[in-house]
Order: structure tokens, then C-alpha cells, then sequence
């Protein structure tokens, strides 16, 4: 009874509230909730072409514009073959290679620590004019050069002697001497290859500086024989030359070369030596 008295009052207050609404604008009396209102005005825009509308229930050609699956796009997308191996005159070195390299360099630091030499190093990537200063040297015509983002000349090195004169100078004298330093770097060189020969090797190289003596020749090659003898070579296995240019210098004066062909005849030379015996280690002396 009480929930049904509470219903016919409700009911009262309705009609009354309608009744004297009537004087109110059409406006009031139709208005709706928003949602209703807004499907009505896509609904009427579909049917009829005009008024306002979602692009995303007009356009029936979205899916297509947001796809990439056309023909063009599809021969931009298409990709070329990877080629799996490194650059010519390169190579990669899996773990077993790596064990060995890792070994044999292992033993050349244990020799330079043995007879007191520290090692260094310095960038693979140097100015082009570090090996370009002596005109018609071999190495010149072998560089890895080119010019980079910053419109500077640069080369991959060729050898490391031009690197460690540098790192020298610019301490202006303020390194401790006598000099003895180490290094296994990597070098370059854009040449002709030959078996055995690559566009990319490493060495090991030892330098003495501040001794005026034959000390320091005498020192570098006992190094030498050590090394060879800790990896298990003999003489019957490799030998070494030792070579002059201060002789070599004085025999081409006397033979008539001329100063400027001295680089180039010394190149010559130290090829058709490599090219009678390729088992000989020859050690140039300054």
C-alpha cells in the first residue's frame, strides 16, 4: 500500500510538471541525451550526404589508404640478399681461430714483460697526412683513405711507426728515455693479395727509443730468438737477416743511384728477398 501511494504521488507530480512545462520552447521539450542526438545526426549524414560526420564511418576507403600492401610499396620493401662474407681481404675469426690468436699474442706480450717493455696503442684511424708526408713511399700508394663527414682526410693505418712518432712528439720531451714500448696493432693496406697476404694483419711490433748504441738491435733480436723458441721454432725452421740502410745507402751512392731513388730501390730490394725466400724474417735497422 505505502509503495503504491508512493507511485500515484510521483505520477501526480509528472502531469503536473508536464502541464505546466507547456508554455516552455519546442526546444526544451525534445531535448534528448547526447548520445541519442549524436547518433541520429550520423545516421541522417549516411542516408543523405550532408552534415556533419565522422571520417572514420564516411570514408570507406581508410583501410586501404592505411595499408601498405601495395604493389609499389612492396618492391621498396623487398630485400637484398646479405652477403655472408666479410670484405675481400678480410676475415672473421670464430672461437677456435680466436683461441689461437689470442694464445700467440699472449706469448708475444709475455716475451715484451720479460724484457721490460710497456705496451701502447693508439686510433686504427689517423690523418692521412701522417703517411703521406715522405713522397713516393710504397705505403702511399696502399692506403685506406678516404675523406670523412667532417671533410677530413683520414686513412685506416698502414703501419704503426707513423703513430708512435706522433704520440712522441706530442709529449714535447716529456717522456722518460730510453723508450721501450710494445704493440699488436692492426693494420691496413688496399694491395694485391697473395696467398697468405691479406688487406688487413697484425704485428708485433717493438721499439726502442734514446739509445744511440747497438744495444738496442742486440736486445730486439734476443727478443726475437726467445719468442721463437717459446712457440717451439728453430733455426731449422726460420731465420733472420739483419739489414743496414746506412750500408745499403753507402753500396747505392757507389753504384750511381741518386738520393731521391733510394726509397724505391730499397723497396725493390726488400721484395725480391721476399719473393727468393719467404721463410727469412728480415729486420730493418734505422
Amino acid at each position: 500500500m505505502f509503495f503504491a501511494a508512493i507511485l500515484s504521488t510521483h505520477r501526480r507530480v509528472a502531469i503536473s510538471a508536464f502541464q505546466s512545462s507547456s508554455s516552455l520552447t519546442t526546444s526544451r521539450i525534445i531535448s534528448r541525451p547526447i548520445a541519442t542526438q549524436t547518433s541520429r545526426i550520423l545516421l541522417s549524414a549516411e542516408s543523405s550526404g550532408g552534415g556533419r560526420s565522422s571520417a572514420a564511418v564516411v570514408d570507406k576507403d581508410l583501410v586501404s589508404k592505411t595499408s601498405n600492401t601495395s604493389n609499389d610499396t612492396n618492391k621498396q620493401q623487398k630485400k637484398v640478399a646479405l652477403d655472408t662474407n666479410p670484405p675481400k681481404g678480410t676475415r672473421d675469426f670464430y672461437p677456435p681461430d680466436m683461441r689461437l690468436r689470442t694464445w700467440l699474442f699472449n706469448q708475444w706480450r709475455d716475451v715484451a714483460a720479460l724484457y721490460g717493455f710497456s705496451e701502447y696503442d693508439a686510433p686504427v684511424l689517423e690523418s692521412e697526412s701522417l703517411y703521406t708526408r715522405k713522397a713516393g713511399e710504397e705505403v702511399t700508394q696502399q692506403l685506406y683513405n678516404f675523406v670523412d663527414k667532417g671533410e677530413r682526410n683520414v686513412a685506416l693505418r698502414p703501419e704503426m711507426t707513423p703513430s708512435l712518432a706522433r704520440m712522441v712528439m706530442a709529449k714535447k720531451g716529456g717522456l722518460p728515455l730510453p723508450l721501450k714500448w710494445f704493440s699488436i696493432p692492426q693494420c691496413w693496406r688496399y694491395e694485391r693479395m697473395t696467398r697468405g697476404r691479406r688487406r688487413e694483419h697484425y704485428q708485433w711490433n717493438m721499439d726502442i727509443w734514446g739509445v744511440d748504441g747497438i744495444e738496442a738491435e742486440a736486445e730486439l733480436l734476443s727478443a726475437m730468438v726467445t719468442f721463437f723458441k717459446r712457440v717451439g721454432l728453430t733455426s731449422d725452421d726460420v731465420g733472420i737477416k739483419v739489414n743496414s740502410r746506412g750500408v745499403i745507402g753507402e753500396v747505392l751512392t757507389e753504384l750511381g743511384v741518386p738520393e731521391e731513388k733510394f726509397a724505391a730501390t730499397c723497396v725493390l730490394v726488400d721484395k725480391l728477398e721476399k719473393v727468393r725466400d719467404l721463410g727469412f724474417v728480415c729486420l730493418v735497422l734505422d
